[in-house]
């Protein structure tokens, strides 16, 4: 595959969700394409941020693309989809929304540690993974995790993770949002750019 740029990620992106889409979603009643863009589409409803609807779109990118592959409920260790996703973003996207990707899952480790009724909202596969994940957090990462200028998006991405798997949930496809995630990657480019 060709290098990524400005003008290619997004078509890489729209690809991604059109031939891996429909793959089933760590048991989910959802699809992981129906997943996402359930996410962005509430984001959006929302009148959230395009970076946090963008990051809601994006959030789980990395099942895709890491080189761990995909989640099984029957894995035993963590597969670091959050980490694979944040790279393949990192050149493209602003930080707000790669933190977003790389700290959705601590999100969920720092809520069930700070919200306990946060963890009575999980899904039986939310639940499974999160014992992958390490668990709640303890009193040093909380600190940790809080002291991230972008903690606010990634808990309202987090949220909208666990939103995002109505199977009654009808949204748009990709291509709506298309435009939108161009302009976040044009807005940081550019920025970068001058930057430079």
């Amino acid at each position: 595959m060709a290098p990524l740029d400005q003008t290619t990620i997004v078509p890489f992106l729209a690809d991604i969700f059109e031939r891996r889409g429909g793959e089933e979603y760590l048991g989910e009643p959802v699809t992981m394409a129906q997943h996402m863009l359930q996410g962005a589409t509430l984001a959006e409803r929302q009148g959230l941020r395009e970076e946090v609807i963008v990051a809601a779109l994006l959030h789980d990118i990395g099942h895709f693309t890491s080189e761990f592959g995909t989640y099984h409920p029957d894995d035993t260790q963590d597969r670091h989809h959050e980490d694979a996703g944040a790279e393949v973003l990192g050149d493209f996207f602003p930080t707000v929304v790669t933190d977003c990707v790389r700290y959705h899952v601590a999100a969920k480790r720092y809520l069930c540690a700070t919200r306990p009724s946060y963890f009575e909202r999980l899904s039986a596969a939310s639940v499974h993974t999160l014992a992958l994940q390490g668990g709640p957090m303890d009193a040093k990462e909380v600190a940790a995790f809080e002291a991230n200028p972008n903690v606010q998006d990634i808990i309202t991405v987090r949220y909208l993770d666990e939103a995002g798997k109505d199977p009654d949930l009808e949204t748009p496809a990709f291509s709506h949002f298309a435009s939108m995630v161009q302009r976040v990657v044009d807005g940081f480019v550019e920025k970068t750019t001058k930057r430079a």
